[in-house]
């Protein structure tokens, strides 16, 4: 008898912690939103700025997406307004209920309600996918910290091109990883699609 009361204590105990555990996990859920910005046509071949393997950082985009909706983190999408090619990739279309920002501006916090969404939905930490690296994503990275947001940006879930300034041509992955390694630490955490959803 005595040896039952004790397995009934034990099992009790693992039974608290385990809800504990998992009340604690869903609350820090919450307070998390991913933001997909600029994941737009115009950035795909045959669009008017075409980006280097806009479908590999699309691809993980979707699988970022995919966690995010199956483990209760709020998603946003953010499109840049545009006279053609506008609309979000297939990919990772809105679906009913997922908020959608239209901004006109680099920075996804100039001129819209992002900020006001995301207090109203007591979110503090960003998971940030997106087009352009150096652009859209850098800008919206840096506003977010300085905001007060914790963030993190899924490194090859985002895709930029190549770019020129006087005679100099930059490639699009110098691009890349020399935004990411400036964001690395001081704005964000720089990790890639597959440590994000392990």
């Amino acid at each position: 008898m005595r040896y039952i009361k004790y397995a009934f204590f034990f099992i009790l105990s693992l039974v608290t912690c385990f809800t504990a555990f998992s009340q604690n996990s869903k609350s820090t859920m919450k307070n998390k939103a991913l933001l997909i910005i600029d994941i737009q046509m115009f950035y795909f071949p045959g669009g008017s700025v075409p980006l280097v393997e806009p479908e590999k950082a699309a691809q993980n985009a979707a699988q970022v997406l995919n966690y995010a909706r199956n483990n209760n983190i709020l998603v946003v999408h953010i499109k840049h307004n545009s006279n053609s090619g506008s609309e979000i990739h297939q990919l990772v279309s809105p679906i009913d209920g997922e908020k959608v920002i239209s901004k006109n501006e680099a920075n996804a916090f100039n001129g819209t309600d992002l900020l006001d969404y995301l207090k109203e939905k007591n979110i503090e930490e960003l998971i940030i996918t997106g087009m352009q690296t150096h652009m859209c994503v850098e800008a919206a990275t840096r506003a977010a910290y300085d905001l007060g947001f914790t963030c993190t940006v899924i490194e090859d879930a985002c895709a930029t091109r190549d770019l020129k300034f006087k005679d100099k041509i930059v490639k699009a992955e110098d691009v890349h990883y020399s935004t990411l390694s400036a964001l690395n630490r001081t704005y964000a955490t720089i990790i890639t699609t597959e440590e994000f959803i392990k």
